[in-house]
């Protein structure tokens, strides 16, 4: 291992956390982590990591030599290739959510492909939010605010929560003019983690919390739908996910009005340095991309 090499493997541990999640993200084994780190600390002779049951620490001198050990790679990357001429080749890794990544990235992907003939693209439809370190991902497709505030963001677009229901149940059962109406309605609800069975509206500050007793709950949005066209009830799914069944008229948007704020729609990285060029290629073909879909707004 060259000595430039042995410093990306430290960087990658300093921002993994632990040295199985800094394997993981390099594609190698544990124990050629731990050599590396280990010959390191040797050839320096100080020590850089604080080590714990389940997590590694920089020690003073190591979060010292991380830093200038990114900027010395970041370096060295520009002067190899290029800053402006950096080849987008290699293998992209990105996760999305499963009705998202279906209609707007799995479309994305194939574009960039056919752009791009040196990328191979792993793409990996997912409504849990994975861990990009862990899971050695490049990019994620997120909705909504960011629990992680180290990730690195760039807003495409946002989406609603939208309240719907099929022409057939709203002649049935009557057209809901207040979201206290709603009591009243058969509902239907996904299979959230919290118990809570409730639908918030208005702005985020000062808007109103109605409590609801579903009469369906599934954990798949396409089921979901089927239902409320169907007529089984009213659902609440994000606005991307119906944008053609309202087009169609088999969903009605209801209480427009008392929406609340839209959600934000992201590309999330992990790295705050360089951005390998197949990242920033596929980030901006991204932000064109969504910037004229009408869903999303």
């Amino acid at each position: 291992m060259d000595r430039l090499d042995e410093l990306a493997v430290f960087v990658a541990i300093i921002e993994a956390g632990s040295l199985v999640s800094a394997a993981r993200r390099l594609r190698r084994s544990p124990p050629a982590v731990t050599r590396a780190l280990n010959a390191l600390e040797d050839r320096i002779g100080l020590r850089l990591v604080e080590r714990t049951t389940r997590r590694l620490a920089p020690t003073e001198a190591g979060s010292a030599l991380a830093q200038r050990a990114r900027a010395l790679i970041v370096d060295y990357e520009e002067t190899l290739l290029g800053a402006s001429q950096a080849p987008v080749r290699g293998v992209l890794r990105i996760t999305a959510p499963v009705q998202f990544g279906r209609r707007h990235v799995a479309p994305l992907v194939s574009a960039f492909l056919n752009e791009y003939p040196e990328v191979r693209v792993e793409l990996s439809l997912n409504d849990r939010n994975v861990d990009l370190i862990e899971e050695g991902l490049d990019l994620a497709v997120r909705i909504g605010p960011l629990a992680d505030s180290s990730l690195v963001s760039r807003q495409v677009g946002s989406v609603r929560r939208v309240v719907v229901a099929s022409p057939g149940y709203l002649a049935r059962r009557g057209v809901p003019q207040t979201p206290s109406d709603l009591a009243t309605h058969d509902t239907i609800f996904g299979m959230a983690r919290t118990p809570a069975r409730e639908w918030r509206f208005g702005p985020a500050q000062r808007g109103a919390v109605v409590r609801l007793s579903p009469r369906l709950l599934v954990d798949d949005v396409e089921t979901q739908l089927q239902a409320a066209q169907s007529g089984r009830g009213i659902a609440r799914p994000l606005s991307y996910q119906v944008t053609e069944e309202l087009a169609s008229g088999t969903l009605v948007r209801l209480l427009r009005d008392f929406e609340p704020d839209p959600l934000p729609v992201q590309l999330v990285t992990v790295s705050r340095g360089y951005t390998a060029p197949k990242v920033r290629a596929f980030l901006d073909s991204a932000v064109m991309t969504f910037r004229d879909i009408d869903v999303i707004r």
